[in-house]
C-alpha cells in the first residue's frame, strides 16, 4: 500500500505540470508593470493572477535585464514574421537565379569543349 502513494503523487505532479497555464509575453509584461506600479502588494498581485511570487520575481528580473541590454545597445532587433517571409522569398528567388546561371555555365562549357565533359 505504501507503494501506491508515490505513484499517486507523481501522477498529481504530472497533471499539474501539463495543465499549468502558459503566459504570453504580453501577459508577463502587464503583470510585471502592474507590480512595478506598486498599487497592490506583490503577494496580492500574485494571488490575483494565480502565480507564485518566485515566478513574478523571475519575470521581473528578466524584464529589467532585457530593458537594460536594449538601452545599452547589446541586443540585435529580431526580425518580424513579415520580414522573415520577405527574406525567405528573396532567398528562394536568388537560389533559382543561381541554378539558372550554373546550368547556363555548364551548357557553355560543354559547347566550348565539344566533347560533353565539364573539363574539371
Amino acid at each position: 500500500m505504501m507503494k501506491k502513494k508515490p505513484d499517486v503523487e507523481k501522477t498529481v505532479r504530472d497533471i499539474r505540470r501539463h495543465t499549468r497555464k502558459k503566459y504570453a509575453a504580453e501577459e508577463k509584461i502587464r503583470i510585471v508593470l502592474e507590480g512595478l506600479r506598486g498599487e497592490d502588494s506583490i503577494a496580492e498581485l500574485c494571488r490575483r493572477e494565480g502565480i507564485n511570487t518566485n515566478v513574478y520575481y523571475r519575470w521581473s528580473k528578466e524584464f529589467l535585464e532585457a530593458g537594460k541590454k536594449r538601452l545599452s545597445g547589446d541586443t540585435v532587433r529580431e526580425a518580424t514574421s513579415d520580414e522573415v517571409k520577405t527574406l525567405r522569398a528573396e532567398t528562394a528567388s536568388l537560389k533559382e537565379a543561381l541554378a539558372d546561371v550554373v546550368m547556363e555555365n555548364r551548357l557553355l562549357k560543354k559547347s566550348v569543349l565539344g566533347d560533353g565533359e565539364d573539363g574539371i
